[in-house]
């Protein structure tokens, strides 16, 4: 085994050594690079990720320093701030995350609490995770400084019944060296061609109210696929997270924070995958 996991970070090692930085050039096709992608699709099957973000880190010094913020604002809306600064704020809908104004927000269609048809035209990325115009997909490749934003959709449930395709989005952030995912209103399990195009996540957030998105067990057996080193849980309402939290219990350590934030580089993230839950819960929504 020692001789495996040795193979494997010199690997991980040279694929990052090799692959320039997403934010400096981009691939054939015109979008920035995603390590994230190219990383996880190194992995063989049943190799805990956290080897080849440890191996990605001591290739990149830098990395190890550069601290990510991430703070639960309510709901589904978390603040991410960048190691240069850069704020975002995902589902935004103008109530949670507003104050500071993010420069970049996300935003999925499911519920008016997780978008806003009047953003503040003070934000300069307005990214909805649906397409406004049209039948085609939404498709973001945003670079803003130290961060590469991107989506992979998913459908959602309409009001008449049955599904409305895309309408949802699975937003990734790249930015420290790591690799940020947040579900959306995800309404169904993932596809083989979803888990592909997500790629590594190092940190999750995940809707766990156990039926307006997806039940308890659905959304357990999304995040011990997905294995990300860190689970941040949303829609936290009444004794919901805490059904989530005991399906989860065995394979991942539950960490209950002293405040609404975390800041974590690469070099940081817990051996064991482990759900931090915010301490201040009068943000359920």
């Amino acid at each position: 085994m020692r001789h495996l996991t040795m193979l494997i970070v010199a690997v991980a090692a040279c694929l990052a050594a090799a692959l320039p930085p997403a934010l400096a050039q981009g691939s054939g096709d015109g979008q920035p690079v995603s390590q994230c992608l190219a990383i996880a699709r190194a992995i063989p099957p049943g190799v805990p990720k956290i080897i080849f973000a440890s191996a990605e880190a001591s290739e990149n010094p830098l990395a190890m320093s550069e601290a990510v913020t991430i703070s639960f604002e309510g709901h589904s809306t978390y603040r991410i701030e960048t190691p240069t600064g850069i704020t975002i704020a995902t589902d935004f809908s103008g109530f949670y995350g507003a104050n500071p104004l993010p420069r970049i927000v996300t935003m999925n269609r499911a519920h008016s609490s997780h978008y806003t048809l009047n953003p503040d035209p003070g934000i300069e990325y307005v990214l909805p995770g649906w397409n406004p115009a049209g039948p085609e997909p939404a498709e973001h490749h945003v670079v803003v400084d130290d961060v590469y934003v991107r989506n992979v959709t998913t459908d959602i449930r309409s009001w008449e019944g049955g599904m409305v395709p895309d309408a949802n989005s699975i937003f990734i952030f790249e930015t420290g060296g790591l690799c940020i995912g947040h579900l959306g209103h995800l309404h169904h399990q993932l596809t083989e061609a979803h888990y592909a195009e997500i790629g590594r996540l190092d940190i999750v957030m995940v809707p766990v109210d156990g039926g307006l998105t997806l039940s308890h067990s659905g959304m357990a057996e999304i995040t011990n696929r997905l294995r990300s080193s860190i689970v941040l849980p949303m829609h936290l309402r009444g004794t919901y997270l805490q059904n989530y939290l005991q399906q989860m219990s065995q394979e991942f350590a539950i960490e209950y924070l002293e405040g609404n934030s975390i800041t974590v580089t690469i070099r940081d993230l817990p051996k064991r995958p482990t759900i931090m839950v915010p301490s201040n819960l009068s943000f359920r929504g």
